[in-house]
């Protein structure tokens, strides 16, 4: 998977095209992610032990991995993994040739 927890990102299609937001969890089995802030949906939330009252609750929802892309300082940028044991992410300025 090309993102970490804690990575900042920007969606790069869907309906929340254009928002950026840090990456809250991954979930690897599926290929997605889920970014703070980013794709709200309602959830109707029954009451129980830890929600007494119940009611809609706001919650963010997973995005697929590949309408997410890496973004560094509010620039785009382009990861790759080095050859290390441990895999990083290695940012570099995009140019006008990459942009195209």
């Amino acid at each position: 998977m090309k993102v970490k927890v804690g990575d900042n990102v920007k969606v790069i299609a869907g309906a929340s095209k254009g928002k950026e937001g840090r990456v809250i969890k991954t979930l690897k089995k599926d290929n997605r992610v889920i970014i703070e802030g980013i794709n709200i949906i309602k959830k109707h939330m029954k009451p129980n032990g830890g929600n007494e009252m119940g009611g809609i609750i706001d919650r963010e929802a997973p995005i697929h991995v590949s309408n997410v892309k890496v973004v560094d300082n509010k620039k785009t940028a382009k990861t790759k993994t080095e050859d290390k044991p441990k895999k990083t992410n290695v940012t570099k300025k995009t140019t006008k040739k990459d942009k195209e």
